[in-house]
Protein backbone atom coordinates (compact mmCIF):
# COMPACT_ATOMS: atom_id res chain seq x y z
CA UNK A 1 0.00 0.00 0.00
CA UNK A 2 2.80 2.34 0.56
CA UNK A 3 3.73 2.09 -2.91
CA UNK A 4 -0.29 3.53 -3.96
CA UNK A 5 0.54 6.89 -1.68
CA UNK A 6 4.07 7.36 -2.48
CA UNK A 7 4.09 10.80 -3.89
CA UNK A 8 7.21 10.45 -5.72
CA UNK A 9 6.00 8.04 -7.76
CA UNK A 10 5.18 8.82 -11.20
CA UNK A 11 1.83 7.82 -13.43
CA UNK A 12 2.62 5.58 -16.50
CA UNK A 13 2.66 7.57 -19.88
CA UNK A 14 0.50 6.59 -21.95
CA UNK A 15 1.39 3.61 -24.57
CA UNK A 16 0.43 5.40 -28.16
CA UNK A 17 2.47 8.55 -28.73
CA UNK A 18 -0.32 10.48 -30.20
CA UNK A 19 -1.83 9.87 -26.37
CA UNK A 20 0.55 11.59 -24.55
CA UNK A 21 1.28 15.47 -23.43
CA UNK A 22 3.72 17.46 -24.80
CA UNK A 23 6.85 18.45 -22.88
CA UNK A 24 6.18 21.60 -21.53
CA UNK A 25 8.05 24.49 -23.26
CA UNK A 26 7.27 22.75 -26.86
CA UNK A 27 3.84 23.41 -27.11
CA UNK A 28 4.74 26.13 -29.61
CA UNK A 29 6.98 24.41 -31.86
CA UNK A 30 4.08 22.85 -33.42
CA UNK A 31 0.08 22.68 -32.49
CA UNK A 32 -1.25 19.94 -29.68
CA UNK A 33 -2.75 17.08 -31.98
CA UNK A 34 -6.39 15.16 -30.76
CA UNK A 35 -5.69 12.32 -28.77
CA UNK A 36 -7.03 9.09 -30.14
CA UNK A 37 -10.04 8.11 -28.17
CA UNK A 38 -10.14 5.35 -25.50
CA UNK A 39 -11.20 2.34 -25.65
CA UNK A 40 -9.64 -1.61 -25.49
CA UNK A 41 -10.24 -2.41 -29.20
CA UNK A 42 -9.70 -0.87 -32.69
CA UNK A 43 -10.88 -3.97 -34.53
CA UNK A 44 -13.99 -6.05 -34.53
CA UNK A 45 -13.18 -8.87 -31.79
CA UNK A 46 -12.89 -12.47 -34.10
CA UNK A 47 -13.56 -10.69 -37.31
CA UNK A 48 -12.27 -12.76 -40.44
CA UNK A 49 -11.93 -12.63 -43.78
CA UNK A 50 -13.24 -9.09 -45.52
CA UNK A 51 -14.21 -7.41 -42.75
CA UNK A 52 -11.04 -7.80 -40.83
CA UNK A 53 -8.99 -6.85 -44.50
CA UNK A 54 -11.00 -3.71 -44.25
CA UNK A 55 -10.96 -3.01 -41.03
CA UNK A 56 -6.85 -3.22 -41.25
CA UNK A 57 -6.47 -0.92 -44.18
CA UNK A 58 -9.29 1.70 -42.71
CA UNK A 59 -7.10 2.27 -39.73
CA UNK A 60 -4.98 4.26 -41.25
CA UNK A 61 -7.37 6.85 -42.93
CA UNK A 62 -9.46 6.38 -39.74
CA UNK A 63 -6.81 7.88 -37.24
CA UNK A 64 -5.87 10.51 -40.05
CA UNK A 65 -9.13 11.94 -40.09
CA UNK A 66 -9.41 11.55 -36.60
CA UNK A 67 -6.28 14.43 -36.53
CA UNK A 68 -8.24 16.06 -38.86
CA UNK A 69 -9.50 19.37 -37.32
CA UNK A 70 -13.39 18.38 -36.26
CA UNK A 71 -15.15 20.63 -38.82
CA UNK A 72 -13.38 19.89 -42.27
CA UNK A 73 -15.12 16.54 -42.99
CA UNK A 74 -18.60 17.73 -42.21
CA UNK A 75 -17.92 20.63 -44.18
CA UNK A 76 -16.61 18.54 -47.44
CA UNK A 77 -19.48 16.59 -47.13
CA UNK A 78 -22.04 19.03 -46.72
CA UNK A 79 -20.86 21.51 -49.53
CA UNK A 80 -20.45 18.06 -51.94
CA UNK A 81 -23.94 16.68 -50.47
CA UNK A 82 -25.37 20.48 -51.98
CA UNK A 83 -23.34 20.61 -55.62
CA UNK A 84 -25.28 17.00 -55.55
CA UNK A 85 -28.93 18.42 -54.75
CA UNK A 86 -28.27 21.70 -56.45
CA UNK A 87 -27.08 20.56 -60.03
CA UNK A 88 -29.59 18.29 -61.44
CA UNK A 89 -26.83 16.65 -64.50
CA UNK A 90 -24.16 14.16 -64.48
CA UNK A 91 -21.74 16.72 -62.36
CA UNK A 92 -23.98 16.44 -59.43
CA UNK A 93 -24.07 12.54 -59.20
CA UNK A 94 -20.20 13.01 -59.41
CA UNK A 95 -20.24 15.11 -56.19
CA UNK A 96 -22.44 13.05 -54.39
CA UNK A 97 -20.42 9.61 -54.95
CA UNK A 98 -17.87 10.51 -51.95
CA UNK A 99 -20.33 11.03 -50.09
CA UNK A 100 -21.95 8.07 -51.02
CA UNK A 101 -18.92 5.94 -50.36
CA UNK A 102 -17.60 8.01 -47.30
CA UNK A 103 -21.08 6.99 -45.48
CA UNK A 104 -21.09 3.36 -46.47
CA UNK A 105 -17.65 3.22 -45.43
CA UNK A 106 -18.25 4.44 -41.94
CA UNK A 107 -21.78 2.55 -42.01
CA UNK A 108 -19.76 -0.62 -42.82
CA UNK A 109 -17.02 -0.32 -40.11
CA UNK A 110 -19.70 0.97 -37.19
CA UNK A 111 -22.53 -1.90 -38.43
CA UNK A 112 -21.14 -4.74 -35.70
CA UNK A 113 -21.68 -1.98 -32.66
CA UNK A 114 -25.15 -0.88 -33.77
CA UNK A 115 -28.12 -1.76 -32.60
CA UNK A 116 -31.07 -2.72 -35.29
CA UNK A 117 -32.83 1.48 -35.19
CA UNK A 118 -29.74 2.72 -35.92
CA UNK A 119 -28.47 -0.03 -38.55
CA UNK A 120 -32.19 0.62 -40.45
CA UNK A 121 -31.06 4.77 -40.64
CA UNK A 122 -27.66 4.12 -42.00
CA UNK A 123 -29.73 1.58 -44.84
CA UNK A 124 -32.03 4.75 -45.62
CA UNK A 125 -29.25 7.07 -45.85
CA UNK A 126 -27.29 4.97 -48.57
CA UNK A 127 -30.08 3.71 -50.65
CA UNK A 128 -31.41 7.93 -50.36
CA UNK A 129 -27.81 8.76 -51.80
CA UNK A 130 -27.88 5.66 -54.35
CA UNK A 131 -31.19 7.11 -55.59
CA UNK A 132 -29.78 10.95 -55.93
CA UNK A 133 -27.03 9.65 -57.31
CA UNK A 134 -28.69 7.55 -59.57
CA UNK A 135 -31.60 10.08 -60.82
CA UNK A 136 -28.11 12.77 -61.59
CA UNK A 137 -26.63 10.57 -63.79
CA UNK A 138 -30.32 9.54 -65.43
CA UNK A 139 -30.69 5.89 -64.48
CA UNK A 140 -34.11 6.63 -63.08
Amino acid sequence: MARDTDPTRRPKAPAHPLARKPAPGTAGARPPRRPLPQGEQFFTPGATGVRRAVELRSAAPLVFLFQLPRWVVPLVMVVLLLAGLVVADWRGGIAVLPVLAFVGWLAYMSWPSLRASARLLRVALVTFLVLMAATRFGLI
